[in-house]
């Protein structure tokens, strides 16, 4: 059915621009209408919530004259109405971050955004608590908003509590509470600047996705709080050069093998008073990976070991601080690691809903405990070779959950399943698109988010049969989307696989442009490779690809072994060994497309961004003459240089295994690279930090290795923007015309 849909929508739409070009010609999709105002995706919201009553349905909206831009909006479930709830213009004051909120704000990726980022939902749905520009407001839904706070100083990670009795947030490494309406105070000791309460450490927040460092009960009676201190970790002193000057930032970062920060953990009353310590254990090397309240009034704290191959949870009695191990998770196999996540939820029966590789892929299980809180039974609730990769929600009234899964490697579909595990899944979504949902707290209404190769996302709201209530973003490619006046030039991917040396399927995504017979072709092939992110799946690709594909090159792409949602054995080979199978299956992309008889075989250039750009050179190095040029934005170019909790996940201590180290860094064999190469960073990176590309710089230079480069003053990990991105992918392709990577005449 949706393909004939499809196919009729899709001949509307052509009609609709033919009409329109006949008079004009069709637009040309330049970077610089990539990364303008209004976004070619359309609408892209974000922070979606339901309100506790379940009547309202809110999320952050980006501006059509500014992508940019996001204002708290909310959709009434009972009036299908929409109204903005809070304008970022007109409430905020435009004030500069504090240096520690912009930190936290890249940690989050969202560093580029303005506007409101994120808010929180009072329990009994009076209203929301934003922050903007680090002061804190309270949205009420008749329009009053109110000021809480007016200082020079940052707020950083505000809360409500539960009941709603309390507003808390850090300020100056304190966490400050106070009572909804009043002024608040420090409830922590102020002590030298390198201890700070109620953060989460560098590491948690870069790479355990936990970015907060205090957590209320639910009855506002205690928090538990967490206290780090940075003293032992070593300093990176980072020169953030910028425009008119340089700033220098002496930088708490744990780089692999060194020391981490000392992170303890107190229970205490709202007003700080009754301050208990969390026994952790003796062993003080250790990452603290998850913290939640349980409905049993008690404490679990998800306790990491440093070679991230243990993961405990501890049940904690909030009075005494005394702990015991409830549950011990164990990497799937030697040579593995424990991959964190949020997919777990306590049930009101005291059983625990819990996400586990443990048999080679992820999958969802019922844990039940003892009466001392100790684990003694586990029914598993999904199987299969296809993993679950996020839990969505739970009706505990119905036995049912909710959760993500992959289908075919390359979509996201929704699911429902049976808490007690008898019948089978019910698949919710529709095939033909890759899925997200979150879910209000009862479980039953979620809101689906769906995109395909000719969609942009759109979301709706569903029951938890699946079916579709209402459009919550249609985002329809008609005659008034960004998009369409570029529709004609679209070019739909096509999909395939490549078999790796071992005989594993690697899955590839190429699309190509209007093509002349006999005529061959420029690759422009773009490439992550590292854990983590899959970049070949059948969701919107988005315009920037499209651009390249209108510029008459070849976009290709292909997920090797070591990315995720494929399983255990599929991620395993990258352990202690980056930049090995990484390059040899990437080699195979490239061997794959020389076979292709429109691909110009002496045209193809290599792309990637952070792993990506460490891929690029160590793709350089391994293979003269195989590429014809390599663009390496923001790369690690020495894994020593890296984080802690990233880098020995999947390297090892470097203390240990110094010759793993030795063999994946792209310094040793910098001086084989003979094809051209540009490297681009941002001088102010605080995540991989510019001495990466400084120390590459320097050996190509004492060694005459000829190179390129473009470096962006100010910008960090990200270098982007309406004006900056343009100058970034003209710079790339103005490189690849310099040097012959061009497409036929």
């Amino acid at each position: 059915m949706r393909l004939f849909l499809a196919a009729a929508t899709a001949a509307l739409l052509s009609t609709t621009v033919m009409a329109q070009t006949e008079m004009t010609d069709t637009p040309e999709l330049t970077f610089e209408r990539v990364f303008a105002s209004p976004s070619l995706n359309g609408s892209s919201p974000r922070a979606v919530k339901f309100s506790p009553d379940g009547r309202y349905l809110t999320l952050l909206r980006n501006r059509a004259e500014d992508a940019s831009r996001y204002d708290l909006w909310g959709f009434d479930l009972e009036t299908r109405e929409w109204r903005m709830l809070v304008d970022s213009e007109e409430v905020g004051s435009g004030r500069e971050l504090s240096e520690d909120e912009k930190m936290q704000r890249e940690r989050e990726r969202v560093g580029s955004l303005k506007g409101i980022i994120t808010y929180q939902w009072a329990s009994d749905a009076s209203g929301v608590l934003v922050p903007i520009d680090g002061d804190l407001y309270f949205a009420r839904l008749d329009g009053d908003v109110t000021r809480l706070t007016d200082t020079e100083e940052s707020e950083l990670n505000p809360k409500l509590s539960p009941k709603a009795g309390f507003v808390s947030f850090i300020r100056d490494r304190q966490l400050w509470v106070g009572a909804v309406g009043a002024d608040a105070s420090p409830i922590t000791p102020k002590e030298d600047d390198t201890i700070r309460w109620g953060e989460a450490e560098f590491v948690a927040q870069e790479e355990m996705s936990r970015l907060t460092g205090y957590w209320w009960n639910g009855n506002d009676t205690r928090l538990a709080v967490q206290r780090t201190d940075e003293s032992p970790v070593g300093i990176v002193t980072r020169a953030a050069i910028g425009a008119t000057g340089t700033k220098v930032f002496d930088q708490r970062y744990p780089v692999a093998g060194s020391d981490n920060a000392i992170v303890e953990l107190f229970v205490m009353d709202p007003d700080g008073g009754n301050r208990v310590k969390v026994d952790l254990g003796a062993e003080t090397d250790i990452y603290i990976a998850r913290v939640n309240w349980g409905p049993d009034g008690m404490l679990y704290v998800q306790r990491q070991n440093r070679e991230q191959t243990v993961l405990d949870v501890l049940r904690v009695d909030p009075a005494t601080g005394e702990s015991s191990i409830a549950i011990t998770e164990k990497a799937a196999q030697e040579d593995y690691w424990i991959n964190l996540s949020d997919n777990y939820r306590f049930l009101k029966d005291g059983s625990l809903l819990w996400w586990s590789e443990s048999d080679g892929y992820g999958h969802f299980y019922r844990i039940g405990f003892d009466g001392q809180g100790k684990s003694n039974s586990a029914i598993q609730l999904t199987s299969g070779s296809s993993p679950t990769t996020s839990l969505v929600g739970v009706n505990e009234a119905k036995g049912e959950f909710f959760y993500q899964a992959t289908t075919d490697v390359l979509t996201q579909q929704i699911y429902r399943a049976k808490l007690d595990g008898s019948g089978d899944p019910v698949l919710l979504t529709d095939l033909d698109y890759t899925n997200t949902a979150s879910m209000d707290p009862t479980g039953s209404l979620m809101l689906i988010s769906r995109s395909a190769p000719d969609q942009p996302t759109q979301s709706y709201l569903a029951g938890d049969l699946g079916q579709r209530l209402t459009w919550v973003e249609e985002n329809a490619l008609g005659e008034d989307h960004p998009y369409t006046p570029f529709l004609l030039s679209h070019t739909m991917p096509e999909y395939g696989t490549i078999p790796a040396e071992d005989g594993t399927e690697l899955h590839y995504m190429m699309l190509k442009p209007d093509m002349e017979p006999g005529k061959k072709y420029p690759v422009f092939y773009y490439h992550y490779s590292g854990p983590g992110p899959q970049i070949v799946d059948k969701g919107w690709g988005g315009a920037l690809a499209q651009a390249v594909v209108d510029k008459g090159y070849i976009y290709f792409a292909l997920d090797n072994r070591g990315t995720a949602n494929r399983g255990v054995e599929f991620e395993q080979p990258i352990y202690r060994a980056m930049g090995g199978v990484e390059v040899v299956d990437q080699k195979t992309g490239a061997d794959f497309l020389k076979t292709l008889d429109y691909v110009d075989g002496d045209k193809i250039a290599l792309y990637g961004w952070s792993y990506g750009g460490y891929m690029t050179l160590k793709q350089l190095q391994a293979d003269p003459g195989l590429y014809a040029a390599g663009i390496s934005g923001a790369p690690v170019t020495k894994w020593e240089l890296y984080d802690t909790h990233y880098t020995e996940r999947f390297m090892g201590d470097p203390r240990e295994v110094p010759e793993a180290y030795d063999k994946a860094s792209a310094i040793p064999d910098a001086t084989k690279i003979s094809d051209p190469l540009l490297l681009i960073h941002g001088m102010a990176d605080d995540n991989v930090v510019f001495e990466n590309s400084s120390e590459l710089i320097s050996v190509l230079q004492e060694n005459n290795v000829p190179f390129e480069m473009m470096l962006y003053p100010g910008y960090t990990h990200r270098v982007s923007g309406e004006q900056i991105s343009p100058h970034m992918w003209n710079s790339i392709f103005r490189f690849l015309e310099a040097h012959g990577v061009t497409p036929p005449e």
